[in-house]
């Protein structure tokens, strides 16, 4: 136990916790993280799979989906290891420099499915706004480049958080909310004024989630507006339909940050178990929904999927 109470970061561990008030159902909570981890690493490795196989899916829409898909098994697997470690095996004590490097990739993967769906609904602005100029817009290169950017982007704004924690003296009982590391649990730790952590770590949120999710309502703004000026309500439904899965993948990732971000800052006194729901939700179910709501959405990974579990044509 020494370990933990030293402010050393050779020596130091954190202490990971799951859900102690629910003891009890330990086993059945394991199991359903485990059956979420299955469900969102098969499904995202399937939407790559037929992406690379369907000849016709070769095109920038789908591409960004490979990024997302791509992105989401990140997320699978950074939390992955101490998850399991804690709640399958009992080994909740993790080691600094491993808990800063979760902490790294869990946020860095958080900021590139943010730059993602920016990316995806630029893509469906200019599908539905100039569709005429869209194979010249949204080039093979253009879209590496977006890619790059967006992987570049993420890297600069969280490659501080691991240094500015690593400067700080850790002599308090080292115990997460959680079963991984997160930047707003570990910045409640340190025995000295986090000040700059807490505004760096604010700044970041603003200027990443904060500037693309006004950039996607701004996009989508413009596509309504585009989609109102078409004569027939059929064929106004048609086209609003083809952004439906990217509108639900950028709820089911928007929402659940936010609230976390929110309970966090804000609601510093709720139960524990309030934090540890919402940070669940935030890493767990947009891996797990996204494939799910792309392949029942997109017909030619429907008709591919429906192919390859049962032999047939859909």
């Amino acid at each position: 136990m020494r370990s933990l109470y030293s402010n050393t970061s050779s020596t130091l561990s954190f202490m990971l916790t799951g859900f102690p008030e629910m003891l009890s159902l330990e086993h059945w909570l394991a199991a359903l993280l485990l059956l979420l981890y299955i469900i969102s690493i098969v499904g995202n490795a399937l939407i790559l799979f037929i992406i690379k196989e369907e000849q016709s899916l070769h095109q920038p829409m789908y591409y960004f989906l490979s990024l997302l898909s791509v992105n989401d098994l990140g997320v699978s697997f950074s939390t992955l290891p101490t998850v399991l470690a804690s709640m399958c095996f009992h080994i909740p004590e993790t080691a600094f420099d491993a808990c800063l490097a979760q902490m790294f990739f869990i946020h860095f993967f958080s900021w590139t499915e943010s730059g993602i769906l920016l990316a995806m609904s630029f893509d469906r602005y200019v599908a539905i706004c100039n569709p005429l100029h869209y194979s010249s817009v949204l080039t093979d290169a253009r879209v590496a480049h977006m890619g790059m950017s967006i992987i570049i982007r993420s890297f600069c704004m969280v490659f501080p958080l691991p240094f500015l924690l690593k400067r700080l003296p850790f002599c308090k009982a080292n115990i997460l909310t959680h079963s991984y590391c997160l930047h707003p649990d570990l910045i409640r730790l340190p025995c000295r004024d986090t000040t700059i952590n807490s505004m760096y770590g604010l700044f970041i949120v603003i200027s990443a989630f904060g500037v693309d999710s006004v950039l996607i309502l701004l996009s989508y703004v413009l596509i309504l507006r585009s989609v109102l000026a078409i004569a027939s309500r059929e064929e106004r439904l048609k086209t609003l339909n083809t952004c439906v899965s990217h509108i639900s993948a950028v709820l089911i990732f928007y929402v659940p940050m936010i609230s976390v971000s929110m309970v966090h800052r804000f609601v510093k006194h709720a139960p524990e178990y309030v934090h540890k729901f919402t940070s669940l939700v935030y890493l767990f179910v947009p891996p797990m929904l996204n494939p799910i709501i792309y392949s029942i959405k997109t017909k030619e990974i429907r008709r591919r999927l429906h192919k390859m579990l049962l032999g047939t044509k859909f």
